[in-house]
């Protein structure tokens, strides 16, 4: 393994679990003298001794990976870049030093800056009044500034979209309930079951809503399904209403430890966490994982297999990260074809602008004039780290004939270190990864300088424009 030093990496082990150095020791079978020195990296990391730690915690071998701190090393780049409050260049060397040795400092100045960067924002468009008539009210400032939306995204985005506490609860009820592969219906039968027998709700169906899928009363106990909705579907709205009959302490615990800045977020946020948990009763997580595992991670055959949707089996891989059981980390996007993202779950280190737009050379935009199809891409971002993606469109809610319907494109994408894990892996080359395709977060922010498909210059750079010169790239 050669000599890898990880005494900030064990101290944090170490903290995590209330242990003192001695009680590690004694778990682990070494002297503190010994423990001490890896901590204060006097000695290496052995491979008997990296055993040791996985098997006595639960933890992955990647624990102590530099390759593992790629979020967090992307995170921080976002910071460093911000040229308001860091005008010199730092090097990348120095950031990876920074998140290897120092996480707890790393995450703080990213939750500061994303603080920051949310404040200045708000503030932004609270003080343009040119979209107002009238004079600025109080209850329309406050509306402006909270932008739910935002605020839920960085919620789960922090806790890497994995919740342990509504996890596990999830996976107990889906054992009372007997969830099962190959078993959406019965998943159903017991879902309406429980809801009736433990909570006497009465369930009807109705073949016109409105446009409202789902809607229950909770002072006469009448849930309302819409007739157009499938088995899995509807299994997934009955888990979201059980989810507040019986998580939601949990649920307003998990509200509560956010300082959400208005109750149209929080109420967004315990929305948020009802859908996590009626997937996770759905799709347990032992289960799921040891079926993805299996299968390659092939979406549309866990979709086959479960009975539900390819968004619902896509944005449920993407939470894998149990310490000790963890998939693939996995970023989940859904765009439209205007570009909008309107769901984005990341565990891995991809780094997505907040604002401006994507990169138009990702190819999750490609699925929709290819629609059905799932395409692959290999891709990579400026930083250098290299990714699969894999993309295709879902159609959500056809009803009459003239209605409006939606459609998405799903974006599946992992570190290439992990792409041979997927059966998406099959046929591409991975150990030459000099012809993948070179995107970025977002024009604004890409440093990329020769890009054709450039649609705004960076913000970070002084424009400089030859009115006698032309070139491919439309900005320099």
């Amino acid at each position: 393994m050669g000599k890898t030093y990880v005494g900030s990496r064990l101290r944090q082990l170490r903290r995590e679990r209330d242990l003192s150095q001695a009680s590690l020791a004694s778990t682990l079978g070494l002297s503190a003298s010994y423990v001490n020195q890896i901590e204060h990296d006097v000695r290496p990391l052995t491979v008997p001794v990296l055993l040791r730690i996985t098997e006595a915690f639960g933890v992955d071998a990647t624990f102590f990976s530099r390759d593992d701190d790629s979020r967090l090393l992307a995170e921080i780049q976002d910071v460093v870049l911000d040229k308001e409050l860091c005008p010199n260049p730092v090097e990348l060397q120095e950031l990876s030093e920074l998140v290897y040795n120092h996480p707890a400092i790393a995450r703080t100045m990213v939750d500061m800056h994303r603080r920051y960067r949310n404040v200045r924002d708000k503030l932004s468009i609270a003080t343009d009044t040119r979209r107002f008539v009238g004079p600025l009210t109080t209850d329309a400032s406050t509306q402006i500034l909270s932008m739910p939306h935002d605020e839920v995204r960085d919620f789960f985005y922090a806790r890497q979209n994995y919740l342990k506490a509504l996890d596990t609860t999830a996976e107990d009820i889906a054992e009372q309930l007997g969830v099962e592969r190959f078993g959406i219906r019965s998943t159903e039968i017991a879902l309406a079951q429980r809801l009736r027998q433990s909570h006497g709700i009465e369930i009807t169906t109705s073949p016109e809503l409105d446009g409202t899928l789902h809607s229950f009363d909770r002072e006469t106990g009448h849930l309302q399904l819409a007739s157009r909705l499938d088995s899995g579907q509807r299994s997934f709205r009955m888990g979201m209403e059980l989810a507040y009959l019986e998580a939601n302490e949990t649920i307003e615990d998990l509200v509560a430890e956010e300082h959400f800045t208005s109750e149209a977020s929080r109420n967004l946020a315990r929305r948020g966490l009802a859908s996590y948990f009626a997937a996770a009763v759905i799709l347990p997580y032992r289960t799921i994982h040891a079926e993805a595992e299996r299968s390659g991670y092939d979406v549309d055959f866990l979709s086959q297999v479960f009975g539900v949707g390819y968004e619902t089996v896509a944005s449920r891989l993407s939470t894998l990260q149990r310490p000790n059981l963890r998939g693939i980390p996995f970023t989940f996007v859904r765009v439209d074809r205007a570009g909008n993202m309107s769901k984005r779950q990341s565990a891995t280190g991809f780094h997505l602008a907040n604002s401006g737009g994507t990169c138009p050379l990702w190819n999750i935009y490609e699925t929709f004039t290819n629609p059905g199809s799932i395409l692959r891409q290999v891709a990579q971002m400026p930083d250098g780290r290299n990714y699969l993606w894999i993309a295709r469109t879902v159609r959500h809610h056809r009803g009459r004939f003239g209605e409006t319907g939606k459609l998405f494109a799903i974006g599946l994408g992992c570190e290439a270190r992990h792409a041979d894990r997927t059966v998406y892996a099959e046929g591409l080359n991975l150990s030459d990864l000099s012809g993948a395709t070179p995107i970025g977060a977002g024009c604004r922010v890409c440093p990329r300088e020769n890009c054709a498909q450039r649609a705004f210059p960076q913000i970070h750079e002084t424009i400089v424009i030859d009115a006698h010169r032309s070139s491919v790239a439309p900005y320099n």
